[in-house]
């Protein structure tokens, strides 16, 4: 990331005790009034500040920007100071003495198992492990030799609490409970416009939000079984986009996590029984085939295409693996 047309005219200037500021490009309006739940949306790049400066983390090799919600008690602190002198737009250039980035390494380690599926993104940023290592060489280092950092932000958007939709992780518990109805309707908005993977994600995301409620609540308790039962339409939704993507061995997962909620369950039989079928599970298959005629006997002309389909697949699989075999003549 590199402005050079700003950065060797402007002037480094104390901005905050231990850090020193550049504007690298000039941002339009007014410096942003950050109040709680408001989100900032920004690209950052941080850097030694060795030569040529070594980068240890860039935003931009990412899917998507940093988005930071203030009010949630983001460990490293600064960058909220920086974002806060800020005007949308702006590239700036901040130098920072070690005593102000001492948290960086534990951040930057959360981020980057972030962004590598490592984990689902925190309320704070966690700690080093037990054997005193953040995973990564380079925060290590870091963390034994604390040194100055520098960060170029670029602040690409703000937008206030309200105008744009909270993740699992931004909400309250409060939140997270009102989001419910609207997760599940938009998911099945999704599912009525053939946009499967979208509405696979809606119904995830909902489900995300249950199990951060179920956390706070003790096992068995009212609440507890109240938000778990409402798991059992939104892990059917899951199932059956993900059956009509393909995507078998989730679907097995989720009906059956449906199944030990509710043993009498149909449709969740039914699309275990045709995800079973699809990954050649045949046993697994007419099992719940059976179960499915035995809860509910109206289904049977179902059951019997399902059951002949498989049949079909498994004459025409065993017809090539013959044809094959002869082609290789191991008989002679």
């Amino acid at each position: 990331m590199t402005y050079e047309q700003v950065s060797k005219e402007t002037e480094m200037s104390m901005w905050e005790s231990g850090v020193k500021k550049r504007v690298l490009y000039a941002g339009t309006g007014d410096v942003v009034d950050y109040q709680e739940g408001t989100k900032a949306v920004f690209h950052y790049e941080t850097c030694k500040l060795d030569e040529p400066p070594t980068v240890l983390d860039d935003s931009r090799s990412q899917e998507k920007p940093m988005e930071l919600i203030f009010g949630k008690k983001f460990k490293l602190e600064i960058w909220e100071k920086c974002l806060m002198s800020m005007r949308v737009g702006e590239v700036a250039e901040y130098i920072c003495e070690p005593k102000v980035v001492v948290l960086y390494p534990i951040v930057a380690k959360s981020l980057r198992d972030i962004q590598q599926g490592k984990q689902d993104r925190p309320r704070h940023c966690c700690g080093m492990s037990s054997d005193n290592s953040l995973g990564y060489a380079d925060l290590d280092e870091l963390v034994k030799h604390p040194q100055p950092l520098a960060f170029i932000i670029e602040l690409l958007k703000v937008e206030k609490k309200g105008e744009y939709s909270q993740e699992a992780w931004q909400m309250t518990p409060e939140e997270k409970k009102a989001a419910l109805p609207q997760l599940q309707e938009e998911g099945n908005n999704l599912y009525r416009l053939k946009q499967f993977h979208q509405a696979a994600d809606k119904y995830a995301e909902a489900l995300g939000c249950i199990e951060q409620l179920l956390i706070r609540e003790k096992p068995g308790d009212g609440e507890w079984i109240d938000l778990d039962s409402r798991k059992i339409p939104l892990l059917l939704n899951y199932a059956q986009c993900k059956l009509i993507l393909g995507d078998y061995y989730p679907v097995i997962e989720h009906t059956t996590s449906v199944i030990n909620r509710d043993e009498g369950n149909v449709k969740a039989y039914f699309r275990r029984g045709k995800a079973h079928a699809a990954v050649w599970n045949k046993r697994e298959a007419q099992a719940d085939f059976s179960k499915v005629l035995e809860l509910d006997p109206s289904l049977k002309g179902a059951v019997k295409k399902e059951l002949k389909i498989l049949e079909d697949r498994i004459k025409s699989n065993k017809k090539e693996e013959w044809e094959k075999l002869k082609g290789k003549n191991v008989f002679g």
